[in-house]
């Protein structure tokens, strides 16, 4: 799953997982398995970035209010962005994370083929 996190392929650890943003390669280039129509990672990445990016942005804005007063206009201004550049950023991991997820629990076709140089 840690693999998948960093975006390598979650069985060699030396493939690329993505070949766009958010679109995963039909197969690794280094060991050969197979991403393509085998990974269902659809929901559960944008979701698990909303809560994980939810929960560091509302504490952090509960850390700056108890700081400084700040107006509607000001925490607006820093604070969409922020959420908006966060959720941007952890997206790609957490979806590389479904899939090595996904991959670690043969799910969804994972695991059907030749198994030696798994784990």
């Amino acid at each position: 799953m840690l693999r998948g996190l960093v975006c390598r392929c979650p069985r060699c650890g030396e493939g690329k997982l993505f070949a766009g943003y958010l679109r995963a390669v039909p197969h690794c280039s280094t060991c050969g398995e197979a991403f393509d129509g085998v990974h269902r990672a659809d929901d559960l990445p944008p979701y698990l970035t909303v809560f994980v990016i939810g929960h560091l942005v509302v504490a952090l804005f509960m850390a700056l209010d108890e700081a400084v007063v700040l107006s509607l206009g000001a925490n607006l201004a820093i604070f969409i962005p922020l959420t908006l550049v966060l959720c941007l950023a952890m997206l790609r991991p957490m979806k590389g994370l479904t899939i090595g997820l996904q991959w670690a629990m043969r799910m969804h076709g994972f695991g059907e083929g030749d198994a030696r140089h798994d784990h």
